[in-house]
């Protein structure tokens, strides 16, 4: 959950500054290495066992996440001039676009990561969901929410062109400094509901299929 809040600050480059955004940036950097550490069983696992379509999927997932992670950390140090500048690195427009193109990678992966591990979030809230006086009235409530957020997550990812930073069609990121800090947080809040509910229902469908 830090983790995420980090990363939704980061994302808001031009609202919090350039100092702000490189000390958070470390910071998110030393939490996703205990992340990998405290989940090193992961990784020892990988060889081992069969792999279904499900598992495919969730293993595609962590990979590129970790990969885009490392791109955006690496791309990072080469563009800082506080928090890494003692390493006077150089990093000219290959740094840059790096660096674009994997915080946006990182993002979508990692609602997509957030999503497939939401089942453990709902198995947990089940017990006390089921104690609520109407909680399938909670539940049809949060499922309607949900879809609401993730269709209005479409058109905040078209209005702000993600897409075009993801295959980097572009080469500069154009900001609004006058935009609303709330709106901002708004637009990412559901796009990044957006890609956890496709993972975490495609998922879905995919278990469905192999008990089929």
């Amino acid at each position: 959950m830090s983790m995420t809040v980090l990363f939704f600050l980061m994302m808001a480059y031009h609202l919090i500054g350039d100092d702000l955004h490189e000390w958070l940036g470390a910071t998110l950097f030393a939490l996703f290495i205990l992340h990998n550490i405290l989940n090193r069983k992961w990784y020892g696992g990988l060889f081992k066992g069969k792999y279904t379509a499900g598992r495919l999927f969730q293993t595609a997932v962590n990979v590129l996440l970790l990969a885009a992670m490392v791109g955006m950390m690496i791309s990072g140090m080469m563009l800082s001039h506080d928090v890494f500048g003692f390493l006077d690195l150089n990093a000219g427009m290959l740094g840059r676009r790096l660096h674009m193109i994997c915080g946006v990678w990182v993002f979508v992966l990692m609602s997509s990561h957030l999503g497939l591990h939401w089942a453990l979030l709902l198995g947990a809230s089940k017990k006390r969901a089921a104690k609520w006086t109407g909680s399938k009235c909670v539940i049809a409530v949060s499922r309607i929410a949900v879809g609401l957020s993730a269709a209005y997550g479409i058109y905040a990812f078209a209005v702000r062109r993600l897409w075009q930073r993801m295959f980097l069609l572009i080469d500069f990121v154009f900001f609004d400094f006058e935009e609303p800090t709330i709106r901002f947080f708004v637009d990412y809040i559901a796009m990044l509901t957006l890609f956890a509910a496709a993972a975490y229902y495609f998922a879905k469908l995919l278990r469905k299929q192999r008990k089929h």
